[in-house]
């Protein structure tokens, strides 16, 4: 029996798994997490007590709620030095290692995608043991209007020229071709995509791990906040887009104003279900990497009762079916087989996924490094797009920025 939303002070008989998420019910892993459950109950015998959380309840209790006797045995947690790290540097999650050595979970993640599964003793992501496992990934790709292109016509980008002259068709017909947002993440990510087609993976380390100093005046992030202030000037992104967030940019490429938005993984299921054009996606050209990163993880408090239960539980959601109900559904699975997936956008969204993971190429998120790193980026590119600051003085702020936030966090 599956109970949602029980109160504090649930069941710990040795029987019963207390399992804690914030993924609604029609989402993709809540359709298949519900049917792991259905499987973990018939195959144990155990019974689930599920109790339904939100997003902000668990990122705001859980350092309280961990540390006491009502732990769950299980719970879906956010991946990052600034949540999981914290807590498994204040012994408030349990070290998987074990139950990633018999299970064999460690041989479906790609490498990037354990980045987030593991930290150190300080907290740091990308090495130590196990603190998480997760079993779905998200990434950033470009979204096109097919049939915007289809009347312009133009095809399909393969090289980042190629990219930008179909921009400039597009301008020189007096469509704004990139729906962009400075507000929030979607001018960010496309900032931290172009330096990444200049990047290699050591850059990327240095960058997110702190392994060596990076130069914001090198050739990565120059050619970054350069290639924004260009595009800006060649009307390949408006200056409009200073105020916007990224709904209004989403909503913007869903009602045909712009025929290209290159944001993540996360809106397959909008445009599916509210864009009427043809739509269709690809990998940014001319980069082996792309932003991105495992999903959140299944963690396992310290003061769990019931890890035996815990660790079955995680395997069922990693097995092949469970797999593609996430993918058939939406999302993106880490370690579906694509047979196994039957909708050709879906298909599409999981085959570009697996495309950068076997060749390497998640990368992680821009403002990742620090804390602060969302909002000065975010304040940085606004700068450039309203012409307040020129490329060099942005990044040479950027810069100033990112290194008092990592010297904070490594001394």
């Amino acid at each position: 029996m599956v109970l949602s939303g029980c109160s504090a002070g649930a069941s710990h008989d040795e029987d019963t798994l207390v399992l804690w998420h914030y993924e609604s019910a029609d989402s993709a892993m809540g359709i298949a997490w519900a049917e792991a459950i259905k499987i973990f109950e018939e195959e144990t015998g155990a019974t689930v007590e599920f109790e339904e959380k939100s997003f902000e309840q668990i990122r705001s209790t859980a350092s309280q709620v961990l540390n006491s006797d009502e732990a769950p045995d299980l719970l879906e947690y956010n991946k990052g030095n600034a949540t999981a790290g914290l807590l498994s540097s204040q012994g408030l999650l349990s070290s998987l290692d074990e139950a990633v050595e018999k299970y064999g979970w460690d041989e479906k993640l790609a490498p990037s995608l354990q980045t987030t599964a593991r930290y150190n003793e300080d907290g740091i992501m990308g090495s130590g043991s196990w603190y998480g496992v997760p079993n779905y990934g998200e990434y950033v790709q470009v979204y096109y209007n097919k049939d915007m292109f289809a009347e312009a016509g133009l095809e399909v980008p393969t090289t980042l020229d190629e990219f930008e002259s179909v921009m400039q068709a597009f301008a020189d017909q007096g469509v704004t071709p990139l729906a962009e947002a400075a507000a929030e993440y979607p001018l960010g990510q496309l900032w931290y995509q172009l330096a990444l087609t200049k990047a290699d993976r050591d850059w990327v380390d240095a960058y997110q791990l702190y392994t060596d100093d990076v130069d914001f005046s090198g050739p990565e992030i120059s050619y970054a906040t350069e290639t924004i202030q260009d595009w800006t000037d060649k009307g390949f992104i408006s200056p409009d887009a200073t105020g916007l967030k990224a709904e209004d940019a989403g909503t913007a490429f869903i009602n045909g104003t712009y025929p290209i938005f290159f944001s993540g993984s996360w809106w397959y299921n909008r445009f599916t279900t509210e864009m009427d054009a043809d739509w269709g996606t690809f990998l940014f050209p001319g980069a082996e990497m792309s932003p991105g990163s495992a999903g959140n993880m299944w963690s396992v408090p310290e003061k769990a009762q019931n890890k035996e239960l815990a660790y079955e539980f995680i395997d069922i959601t990693m097995r092949p079916e469970i797999q593609a109900l996430i993918g058939n559904n939406g999302g993106v699975p880490v370690a579906a087989d694509e047979a196994d997936i039957t909708d050709e956008k879906s298909k599409e969204l999981i085959a570009n996924f697996n495309t950068l993971t076997e060749r390497d190429g998640i990368a992680f998120y821009p403002d990742w490094p620090t804390a602060t790193f969302y909002d000065e980026l975010n304040a940085g590119l606004q700068e450039l797009l309203n012409g307040t600051k020129d490329a060099s003085a942005v990044q040479k702020q950027l810069g100033e920025q990112y290194q008092a936030g990592v010297d904070d966090i490594v001394g």
